[in-house]
């Protein structure tokens, strides 16, 4: 048995993409965005306007997506190093991005559905209040997405790899939809109220859901492909596999390279070889290819001549 410390053969999973001032920024963020849903909600019952009601209780759905944001941002904290993860606690905050598309796709649904209503219904509009309340929400709006953008382009400075933290990023698209909403709406108040164009409205509603459905199918693509473990980009696979079989007369017979965070990769590969090297002479051959921090390497030695590549295709 052996008696030594083997901590230097061990590695913890503290790779999960967990920001400190993303954490920090969002929650400012929903506070911005409370205070504004309860501004239009009452503003929207004094002026007795459905429009202002329907974009409170809109902005609400987004303080519940951004509730789930800084969920996910503790979560993974607090389990950063439990061993219950195989992997770390990188894949949370790409749940919490998938949650929160989830929320955006409701949100869509809802407003093209109430937009399609009022085409056939029309509801009486006091426009001034509901401009002014709108402008409000729009400077609220842009307000959250700087504080949110500019942690976005801290973590692209410097020379450290960028972090795609899909849950930073699936805020930052609820920002923007709510954003988009309310230019949509000042530009219908306005049309509404200088040229009697009311039904504009509306399909201001139904043109801000269709954008707002693909971002959010863009981040539905992103997040569920991390977490259904989807291969590496075949180019980058190509790239390790040649990385490997440039030494030597190594063979790679088996490779298994998927993400298990934003930017992290696990990896699995057989290599068979007339010469054996220690495992980790294999893992220098390939770390620049992917960020890949927990990687096992099986090596066969070759009994027969000659060592011929598979096909892995």
């Amino acid at each position: 048995m052996h008696a030594h410390n083997l901590q230097q053969w061990q590695h913890e999973h503290d790779f999960a993409v967990i920001h400190r001032h993303g954490e920090e920024r969002t929650m400012k963020v929903l506070l911005l965005t409370a205070i504004t849903m309860v501004v239009e909600i009452a503003a929207g019952l004094a002026f007795g306007s459905m429009a202002l009601l329907a974009d409170g209780w809109h902005m609400g759905t987004h303080v519940t997506a951004f509730g789930i944001t800084i969920f996910a941002y503790r979560y993974a904290k607090r389990h950063a190093h439990s061993a219950r993860f195989s992997f770390g606690t990188g894949k949370v905050s790409v749940l919490g991005g998938f949650a929160s598309a989830v929320a955006l796709v409701v949100v869509a649904l809802v407003m093209a559905l109430e937009s399609i209503h009022r085409l056939f219904v029309p509801q009486t509009i006091r426009f001034n209040e509901a401009i002014g309340v709108a402008v409000l929400g729009l400077l609220i709006n842009l307000l959250c997405a700087l504080i949110l953008r500019s942690h976005h382009d801290h973590d692209q400075g410097g020379g450290h790899r960028h972090h795609h933290d899909h849950n930073l990023r699936a805020a930052y698209v609820h920002v923007l939809a709510d954003a988009l909403t309310s230019v949509l709406a000042i530009s219908a108040l306005t049309a509404g109220k200088y040229f009697g164009w009311h039904r504009l409205d509306p399909v201001m509603g139904i043109v801000g859901a269709a954008v707002i459905t693909k971002w959010a199918h863009g981040l539905l693509k992103d997040t569920s492909s991390i977490l259904l473990d989807a291969s590496i980009e075949g180019e980058t696979r190509a790239k390790i596999v040649q990385s490997l079989e440039a030494d030597k007369d190594n063979r790679v017979t088996d490779i298994h390279i998927w993400k298990v965070g934003p930017d992290d990769y696990a990896g699995m590969i057989s290599i068979v070889t007339h010469y054996p090297q220690p495992i980790e002479h294999y893992k220098r051959l390939i770390t620049d290819e992917a960020h890949l921090v927990h990687v096992t390497v099986e090596v066969i030695r070759c009994t027969t001549e000659p060592c011929v590549p598979v096909n892995r295709d």
